[in-house]
Formats: C-alpha cells, sequence, structure tokens
C-alpha cells in the first residue's frame, strides 16, 4: 500500500486531462447573476467622485470645501484637499477592510451564498442610508454599511466564479465580475452626468440608485445554486456531485469531483486555514494575494476614477465637462473588459498584465509631462492640451481594463487550494481595501503635494509591478482550480520554496520519498 502520510495530503495527481464537460447555460446564468456583485463596487466608485464635485452635496455637508471651490485663483491642485471630504470615500474602504475578515469564515462555514446575501442586504441599507441622509454622522453610518456590503461581496463573489466555471474558460468567466464592476462605473458616471442638473438634491438620487444592484444581488444569492467545491467541503457530497453534473453538462465528472474530494478532505482537516496559509506550501500564493491587490490599487486607477470630476475640475475643465470626460473614462474602462474576456483564455493572464503595465507607464508619464509644462498656478490647460490629458487618461484605463482591472481579482481567486481558499481571499479583499483606503484618504493631499508628479509617483509603481509579474507570476491559464499546486512546483522560483510533498514543510521530498518505498 501506499503511505508515508500523516493526514490527507490534498490533490495527489494531475487529472487535467481527464477533465469532461462544456460551458452550459446553468454555468453562464450562474455566473452572470453572482458577477452582480461587482455591480456595487463599481457604482460606489463611480458615483463617489461625481457626488463630491456637486455644489448642492458640497453645500449640505462640505461648505468650506464649496467654498475654497469658488476661489478661482488659489493653487489649482489644492482646490478639494479636505480631510472630511476624503473621509467620505475613504470611509467605506475601511469598513469593507474590517468585513472582508469576518467574511472569510462565512463564506467557507456557510457557504459563498451566504456572504452573497450579507453582502446584498448590508449595500441596501447604506444605499438607504445615505440617500436620506440628513446630516454627517448619517451620511458616514450609510457608507460603513455599503463597505459592509463591498466586503462580503468581494469576498465572495471572484471565489464563486472561479469554482463554478469550467477550467478552460475559468478567466473569461471570473472577468464577468470586473465586467460588472465597470458597468457599474460607467452606468454611475452616466447618472452623475445627470443627477448634476437636479440641484440642489440630485445626490440624493445618485446614492439612492446604489439600491438597485444591491437587490439585484441579494436576489441573486438566494436563487444561485452553491458551488460544488463548498458543497463538498462542507460534507454534501451527493449534492455537490448533482450541482457539478448540472454546470458541467455531463454525468463523466469523475477526475474533477476526484479532485474536489481530496481537496476536501485536506480542508476539513485544517482547523486555522489563516495559521496554515503562512506554511510553505502556500507559500507563493500568500505573496500574491498580497502583492497582487496592493499592486493592483497602486497603478493609480482608483485615484482616477475616485476623483476623476474633481481632478479634470482641477486641470481647468468646466462642471459639466468634467463630469462628461469622467464618463468617457467609465466608458471606456467598461468597453475595455471585453478586450479580457476575448483574450485571457488565450494568450494568458502574463501577457495581458506585462502589456498593459508597458501601456500604463507611457501613458502616466506623458501625462505628468503635459501637466509640467502646461499647467501650474492660476493656469488653465488649452483646449488641444485639455483633449490630449483625457485621450492619454482613456488610454491608460483602457489598459488597466484588459489587464490589472479584472486579473487583479481573478489570479488570487484562481491560485489558492480548497483548504485556505476563502482565507486567500479574505486576505486579497483586506489588502485592496486597505490600499483603497489609503489612496482614497491621501489622494487629495497627494495631488496638492506631488502636483503633476503624483502620476509619475503611479508610474513607478507600475513599472514595479510588471517586473515582479515577468519574474514571479507563472501563467495560470489552463490550469485546473485544485491542481495549482503542481504549477508553483514546476516555477524557477517557487520551486525552491513549495515541498514537493504536501506534508513536507521543510522543503525537502527526500524523507517522504523513502517512506513511501519503505511502506509501499
Amino acid at each position: 500500500m501506499a503511505g508515508g502520510h500523516f493526514g490527507p495530503a490534498g490533490v495527489a495527481k494531475e487529472r487535467a486531462g481527464q477533465y469532461q464537460g462544456k460551458v452550459t447555460f446553468s454555468v453562464i446564468i450562474a455566473c452572470v447573476v453572482a458577477a452582480v456583485g461587482g455591480s456595487l463596487f463599481g457604482y460606489d466608485i463611480g458615483i463617489s467622485g461625481g457626488v463630491t464635485s456637486m455644489d448642492g452635496f458640497l453645500l449640505k455637508f462640505f461648505p468650506g470645501v464649496y467654498e475654497k471651490k469658488q476661489h478661482v485663483h488659489e493653487n489649482n491642485y489644492c482646490k478639494y484637499n479636505n480631510q472630511g471630504l476624503s473621509a467620505f470615500t475613504s470611509s467605506l474602504y475601511l469598513a469593507g477592510l474590517v468585513a472582508s475578515l469576518v467574511a472569510s469564515p462565512v463564506t467557507r462555514i456557510y457557504g459563498r451564498r451566504a456572504s452573497i446575501i450579507c453582502g446584498g442586504v448590508s449595500f441596501l441599507i447604506g444605499a438607504t442610508l445615505n440617500a436620506s441622509a440628513i446630516n454627517l454622522a448619517m451620511l458616514l453610518l450609510g457608507r460603513i454599511m455599503l463597505g459592509v456590503g463591498i466586503g462580503f461581496g468581494n469576498q465572495a463573489v471572484p471565489v464563486y466564479l472561479s469554482e463554478m466555471a469550467p477550467t478552460h474558460l475559468r478567466g473569461a468567466l471570473n472577468m464577468m465580475f470586473q465586467l460588472a464592476t465597470t458597468t457599474g462605473i460607467f452606468t454611475a458616471n452616466m447618472i452623475n452626468y445627470g443627477t448634476q442638473k437636479l440641484e440642489p438634491w440630485g445626490w440624493r438620487l445618485s446614492l439612492g440608485l446604489a439600491a438597485v444592484p444591491a437587490v439585484l444581488m441579494t436576489v441573486g444569492g438566494i436563487v444561485l445554486s452553491e458551488t460544488p467545491n463548498s458543497l463538498i467541503e462542507r460534507g454534501m457530497q451527493d449534492e455537490g456531485r448533482k450541482v457539478l453534473e448540472k454546470i458541467r453538462g455531463t454525468k463523466n465528472v469523475d477526475a474533477e469531483f476526484e479532485d474536489m474530494v481530496d481537496a476536501s478532505e485536506l480542508a476539513n482537516s485544517i482547523k486555522h486555514p489563516f495559521r496554515n496559509i503562512l506554511t510553505k506550501r502556500n507559500r507563493p500564493q500568500l505573496v500574491m494575494a498580497i502583492l497582487l491587490p496592493a499592486f493592483q490599487i497602486l497603478t493609480g486607477i482608483n485615484s482616477i476614477l475616485f476623483y476623476a470630476p474633481v481632478l479634470f475640475q482641477s486641470m481647468g475643465f468646466g462642471g459639466n465637462a468634467s463630469l462628461y470626460a469622467s464618463a468617457v473614462t467609465g466608458g471606456v474602462l467598461c468597453s475595455s473588459t471585453f478586450i479580457t474576456i476575448a483574450t485571457v483564455d488565450r494568450v494568458g493572464r502574463r501577457f495581458l498584465l506585462i502589456s498593459g503595465g508597458i501601456q500604463m507607464i507611457i501613458c502616466q508619464v506623458i501625462v505628468s509631462v503635459i501637466l509640467r509644462l502646461k499647467f501650474g498656478e492660476n493656469q488653465h490647460l488649452s483646449k488641444g492640451f485639455s483633449v490630449l490629458v483625457v485621450v492619454m487618461i482613456c488610454l491608460f484605463v483602457l489598459a488597466f481594463g484588459w489587464s490589472w482591472g479584472g486579473l487583479g481579482w481573478t489570479i488570487p481567486s484562481e491560485i489558492f487550494p480548497l483548504e485556505t481558499r476563502s482565507a486567500g481571499q479574505g486576505i486579497t479583499v483586506t489588502v485592496n481595501l486597505l490600499f483603497t483606503f489609503a489612496i482614497a484618504q491621501s489622494f487629495l493631499s497627494l495631488l496638492c503635494a506631488f502636483k503633476f508628479g503624483i502620476f509619475l509617483f503611479f508610474a513607478c509603481w507600475v513599472l514595479v509591478m510588471t517586473i515582479f509579474v515577468y519574474f514571479f507570476l507563472p501563467e495560470t491559464k489552463g490550469v485546473p482550480i485544485e491542481e495549482m499546486i503542481f504549477m508553483w512546483r514546476k516555477h524557477w522560483f517557487w520551486k525552491r520554496i513549495v515541498p514537493g510533498n504536501p506534508n513536507d514543510e521543510d522543503g525537502s521530498t527526500e524523507l517522504g520519498e523513502r517512506v513511501e518505498r519503505t511502506t509501499g
């Protein structure tokens, strides 16, 4: 008999070539409905910047900022530098950070659907509070509830999509989350463009319409099937196999089912996922769960999307023109996601990340140079240079959309083994929201201090992350989600760290091999 293991070893051999199945209508519907959770995140990103540039909103909650906005002769870069205004935007992400840590055990113990439902209900409560806010405290409480919704949704939805999708189309179907996010951003920008004409109450409509995706997400969580991975992990193997057969459109799912059972046995033997995630077996996944979401935010994209109207107004665009320009960038981001959907499972993740990084660096440097030479105190950009800045920002957003936009969520959600998947996604969401909070809170101050150099600051980070991807991120295209461990063992760098035997945490497989030969 085979021996040498003191507990479940997880997926012990590669069965990817034996996987059967096709893209079924049920899996597409499940992925589309679940991905609506991304629209919550996107809608808030898009709506916040527009609302914070509306006079009615500023007069009610931030009169000091409104007065400052009227002083056209002060430093253009510092018009909106106010920590209270920044707190309105960033408080949501701090709440989401805390909520994501709670969502991780909920997702593991009660299933992915439970977290999706919790996220939808919390976001609905937050949208109601924000739309009816009569003071700053009520407004911030609503933002906190929105953050709780985003923490749960961002924790569960990417994992749900990765587990439901067939291996050969996992990247494209996982991109439904990013498509929903970018659609939410674009929708929010268009709504802001309309509601800014409804002074002084248009901002209430903008914030209140967040209830629409919240309701869709809640209903979706109720009617969706649970993932087979989650059902098997929680001991419901028969039900898990039925769902697997349904979403794959075939009864011949033995190989994939066996991988899930092996993975669940190891998962159920792990009582402390966050402690287990620190072992050598999970070291590369942990590094990716920390760096990829951090890098995604350090591209500078959220700064542009949060504060696009404010940013464009600072550059001399009129109020209507600034909202229109931000709506255009939102539309570009939304359309760029289709590039990823069409190419991610063909050219792979690495190619998209590297090519997108190069284009983002070029665009940020060009914008910085233009602002340095043609824009300063008491100056406005000429029409020609204003158009060029918008074009460069749109090209930057386009590159982000096909690269870090979706892949910053997709890759972390697909690389963790089942026993640490919820914990790993929890870390990913926590890091993402931590950096989102930090940038949201500090961006207006950084813009005031760095001026044109803010774009060079982010360009340097994009250079760092592009180099990191080239050397340290292996290609996950076509690798079954429960067989990712074999990918790390083949990588030039990570194979030095990841043990060849799951139980061999000192990195040596020699002892395990000797035990196998002795007891075999």
